[in-house]
């Protein structure tokens, strides 16, 4: 039996502005924005559910109240449903159980590695999960699940990565790979911010998903400004690298980038096309549009 303690937090850094998306996320956080008809964010906890997580933070800022009330019980509108005989399917996945959720400040956008930092006292001495909403992780079973059974396997600190072509590396965080543990598990030697092609260690890039022992929390409370002038969780978890247990594991399915217009886009055609009740009418609508 594992002596490890199990993954049961995670945090979801949602504080950002979403400046890319204005003037969408004027008034509406850009994790609210729907992907077909659920919102970013609730594509990033059900993951986290699916793999067993029961905590669930949030990292907020300013005008973030609505992802609050999306997890909470719409009694209103529940209420009204109900009395209509109208299906409340849609709405089970939205409910966070009482004290399965918390949210925290962030106050200043000092950098992901701060916005981590906010949720230390929550998290306490366990090892967490963190979720990045706008990096849409799309395969059966989820990225984090495939990232806990990892753990469960070889326990410390990992992170997931995908391949890349090569002429893509400079615009990621990479890892310089050592030993290979399984086809999907690698051992990570070292972190690099978007080297430049012909210094890049490997064509793994990060792409959004971690589980991280607690002392990361100590190596952020140096407050340490990194690339941008900002706390980089990148630098930190490069420190506690030969310390304890790194891994890689590379994912197996697809990811969005959701923080771009065009991976949006590109995610929201791309889910439409696998629904049964819509994918048949999304595809002939595409085919007309392109013809």
């Amino acid at each position: 039996m594992s002596s490890r303690k199990p993954i049961r937090k995670a945090v979801f850094p949602v504080a950002g502005l979403g400046t890319r998306f204005l003037p969408a996320t004027k008034a509406i956080p850009k994790e609210m924005l729907p992907i077909v008809d659920r919102p970013l964010i609730q594509y990033a906890v059900d993951e986290a559910r699916e793999a067993g997580i029961e905590q669930m933070i949030f990292v907020t800022g300013r005008g973030k109240g609505a992802i609050e009330d999306h997890f909470d019980i719409a009694f209103e509108l529940e209420k009204t449903m109900g009395e209509r005989g109208k299906d409340l399917t849609a709405l089970g996945p939205t409910r966070l159980g009482p004290g399965n959720c918390a949210y925290v400040r962030q106050q200043e956008p000092l950098g992901l590695g701060h916005a981590i930092w906010c949720a230390r006292d929550i998290i306490g001495d366990e090892p967490f999960a963190i979720l990045l909403p706008d990096e849409l992780m799309h395969g059966s079973p989820g990225c984090l699940a495939q990232m806990v059974a990892a753990y469960e396997e070889v326990g410390g600190n990992l992170i997931s990565v995908l391949e890349v072509p090569e002429e893509e590396v400079s615009s990621y965080g990479v890892i310089a790979p050592g030993a290979q543990v399984s086809d999907a598990l690698t051992e990570v030697t070292g972190l690099v911010e978007k080297p430049p092609r012909a210094e890049a260690p490997s064509n793994k890039i990060i792409s959004g998903r971690y589980i991280l022992q607690p002392q990361v929390m100590r190596t952020l409370e140096a407050q340490e400004a990194g690339a941008g002038g900002e706390i980089q969780l990148t630098d930190a978890m490069a420190r506690m690298i030969g310390d304890q247990p790194f891994h890689a594991v590379t994912f197996d399915g697809r990811r969005f980038d959701c923080g771009s217009k065009v991976g949006f886009v590109e995610a929201t055609l791309a889910l439409a096309l696998e629904r049964e009740d819509m994918g048949a009418e999304v595809r002939a609508m595409a085919e007309r549009l392109l013809s």
